[in-house]
């Protein structure tokens, strides 16, 4: 079965909207571990419009299972990670003027200055994933970078309309988590996925991890944090 990671980015977002103290994601994030979660996810952006640098800090600290830092690849979020040693770095594009992560990292147009930033977190005891695409390129590139996992975006399936779109999209996952797999690579998969969506991709023995965020925290504001992340790990259980 998958592990159920939990994005806590949005609990960071209500508590900066009014740059107040709560809700802390450091509590959401032990509540979600104490409800099953096998992972916690946030991403540490430049602007710092929602997780801050205080968080991860403490996120490190506190963390029982597995802590993964989304980030950019620059000069900054490199020497962030080599100081709070995540367990997991996921290498992700990032514009300032964007709702969210609107797609996959471009590897193939960055291949070579992400070279170094990869090696230094492996220098650095480190694993990385790469954010990309369901596409066969990303993925061969991903493998030539010695990436240790890639994380598939998700979000083209999750945001299909007609069945037939979703299909296509679904397809294009499977394929790329079973390219990835035959290289040796780790396979995560994020974004956009819900408690209705799950089902296309809970089946996938290909998929280690789901890395799932504002569905969670969506519902957790209804029925709160522990029951959200029990039902969506209830749901990818089968």
């Amino acid at each position: 079965m998958a592990r159920v990671a939990i994005n806590v980015d949005h609990v960071a977002t209500v508590r900066q909207a009014r740059l107040a103290g709560e809700p802390d994601p450091v509590t959401a994030a032990a509540l979600a571990e104490l409800a099953g979660a096998q992972g916690i996810v946030v991403h540490l952006r430049e602007d710092r419009r929602h997780i801050q640098d205080r968080d991860v800090e403490v996120l490190r600290r506190t963390v029982k299972t597995k802590l993964n830092l989304e980030m950019a690849a620059t000069d900054e979020m490199i020497r962030i990670a080599l100081a709070i040693k995540p367990d997991v770095v996921t290498l992700v594009p990032e514009k300032r003027q964007e709702l969210t992560t609107e797609g996959g990292l471009d590897v193939m147009l960055y291949e070579d200055s992400l070279r170094a930033p990869i090696k230094m977190l492996h220098d650095g005891g480190i694993a990385v994933s790469l954010f990309i695409n369901p596409d066969p390129k990303p993925i061969k590139t991903a493998h030539r970078l010695e990436a240790d996992y890639v994380e598939i975006h998700t979000g083209s399936f999750a945001e299909a309309r007609t069945f037939s779109k979703r299909q296509e999209e679904f397809d294009r996952v499977v394929t790329s988590a079973r390219l990835a797999r035959k290289l040796g690579l780790g396979v995560h998969a994020g974004h956009g996925i819900d408690y209705q969506n799950v089902f296309w991709l809970r089946g996938l023995a290909e998929i280690e991890e789901f890395s799932i965020g504002h569905a969670v925290i969506a519902r957790a504001v209804l029925v709160g944090m522990e029951r959200a992340v029990r039902e969506m790990i209830e749901l990818v259980k089968g």
